[in-house]
């Protein structure tokens, strides 16, 4: 019994000292993988203009799909990857500004849902707001967290818009959005 109980106790220090040296490298281990992703992580920023035509006495805006093209092959190479390594694009922010006539305001909207999509078929929700504010002329998105990967990839892609409103839009507006999505490339 005596022999027993001393066998139990070296085998229990023996796996005490193992897991002493294995916790720090596995601690090491995952703190560097997360730093290897922020090193692999960079940004793309996007602006595109938006028409909004004149709605007149019909109380509902239209807001044709606005075709995007990317050419974001030298943004990947200034970052040492290449679109086969991208393995996650998240929307990090969008902002619709009314750039003319400068003195419009968002009064009109009442909700806004943008989506993303490389034909009608494919497309996801990349960013909405339920409630817009009066009297402003700049307004920010909530990013969906949609994974958009493929969208990043592709040579272009499609904003299409769901408004829903307060009231007609008088005149034309000219509406920019601008967006910064987060890439992390993989590093093999």
């Amino acid at each position: 019994m005596f022999i027993l109980f001393r066998v139990i106790l070296a085998v229990k220090s023996d796996l005490m000292k193992k897991m002493r040296l294995l916790l720090p490298l596995l601690l090491l281990f995952f703190s560097s993988c997360k730093k290897i992703d922020q090193l692999l992580t960079f940004e793309i920023p996007n602006s595109e203009n938006i028409k909004i035509p004149a709605s007149g006495l019909i109380n509902t805006p239209f807001i044709s799909p606005v075709p995007v093209t990317m050419s974001n092959e030298q943004t990947f190479k200034n970052n040492n990857t290449s679109a086969d390594l991208i393995k996650d694009v998240r929307l990090r922010n969008l902002t619709l500004t009314i750039v003319d006539p400068a003195t419009a305001r968002f009064d009109f909207l009442q909700s806004i849902k943008l989506y993303i999509g490389t034909d009608p078929s494919d497309k996801v929700l990349l960013a909405s707001l339920d409630s817009v504010p009066t009297s402003v002329s700049t307004i920010t998105l909530l990013p969906s967290n949609a994974k958009l990967d493929a969208y990043i990839k592709a040579s272009s892609y499609t904003l299409y818009t769901e408004v829903a409103v307060r009231s007609t839009v008088a005149q034309e507006l000219t509406v920019r959005a601008d967006s910064r999505f987060q890439v992390t490339a993989d590093p093999l």
